[in-house]
């Protein structure tokens, strides 16, 4: 991929990503979120649209935007001392940290304890979950075309929760958003998302598993979802080996269109939202907004501010449009 100072985009075309980029975060997190609801599962069976049930982002698209407050307060350069600063801002205040992860959760505790990164993704049990990936699209919104930038952006993201393939994953996700921000084919992003899988890691073994059935099926989803399913479920359900290798089979089953992408992820089973957010996020960095519904906009352009009060505060476009100015 060329670096973003090649990339011929637009400044239009860059905030149409960009937006698209957010937006298809927050709808495949709200979307996923509602496919899973046991009401929605008995009226429904499988979910095509949105439900009567009102659906709402969860801490998905809440710590997409601390991400994105943080790459904005850094002006584009954070460090640990950002992050932490923002962590003790907006995270530790909440009492519950409602819908939040357990990855953030323990990330929390140990920063009350004074701990600081790496010790606090380090000394914590749920080093490996998706949980710094769900976050990690706005860094490939910032590097635009330079995926080894969004990666190490990302890693300065992840490490507060994370270690090891929990900052894999995350560097994996920003990467491909960086790629699809660039132009890049739905197989492209793939090949960039696989390289931050190291050898002999737990992620790019189910990677490799992943892509070896959807090869060995011919792409034939029918045939493929049961074995998918099989041979990555874990434990866990929001392990990065399984969540994120998850998505991607999943962008890579339905060619990147957004639409397909949300309906398969949401209803993929497991851990929905974050499936359904990485998704959407890799389709809508490629596709730009206009290939998103309005009426499917509409529903999450807004924050509700569930798990991170700060982010009722906050806009997605707006914030999109901000993220693009750190490169220009």
């Amino acid at each position: 991929m060329s670096t973003f100072e090649q990339i011929s985009l637009t400044n239009e075309q860059y905030i149409s990503k960009a937006t698209g980029c957010l937006i298809g975060l927050a709808i495949g997190d709200a979307f996923g979120d509602a496919c899973r609801d046991d009401d929605n599962q008995f009226l429904y069976g499988i979910t095509m649209d949105w439900p009567e049930k009102p659906s709402y982002s969860t801490d998905d698209t809440e710590f997409a935007l601390l991400s994105a407050e943080i790459l904005l307060n850094s002006n584009g350069y954070p460090t640990r001392e950002h992050v932490l600063a923002a962590w003790k801002e907006h995270v530790i205040v909440e009492d519950e940290l409602k819908r939040g992860g357990a990855s953030e959760r323990e990330a929390a505790t140990n920063i009350k304890r004074g701990l600081q990164a790496p010790e606090t993704g380090v000394y914590n049990a749920y080093t490996m979950s998706d949980g710094a990936a769900m976050r990690a699209a706005p860094a490939g919104i910032v590097a635009a075309g330079d995926p080894t930038l969004a990666g190490e952006l990302a890693l300065v993201d992840a490490e507060i929760s994370h270690s090891r393939d929990g900052i894999w994953g995350a560097q994996a996700v920003s990467a491909a958003v960086a790629v699809a921000m660039g132009g890049g084919s739905v197989d492209e992003i793939i090949a960039e998302a696989r390289k931050w899988a190291p050898e002999g890691s737990w992620f790019k073994h189910n990677f490799d598993t992943a892509f070896k059935i959807l090869e060995k099926h011919d792409y034939s989803i029918p045939s493929l979802w049961m074995p998918l399913h099989q041979a990555i479920r874990c434990e866990y359900k929001a392990s990065v080996p399984e969540a994120v290798v998850s998505a991607f089979a999943v962008f890579k089953l339905t060619g990147g269109d957004f639409l397909q992408g949300m309906i398969y992820a949401g209803n993929f089973g497991r851990d929905t939202d974050t499936i359904g957010a990485i998704v959407g996020a890799l389709s809508g960095a490629m596709n730009g907004i206009e290939a998103i519904p309005e009426s499917w906009v509409e529903k999450v352009r807004k924050p509700h501010g569930t798990c991170l009060q700060f982010t009722s505060d906050r806009e997605l476009f707006e914030v999109a449009k901000k993220l693009t100015t750190l490169r220009s």
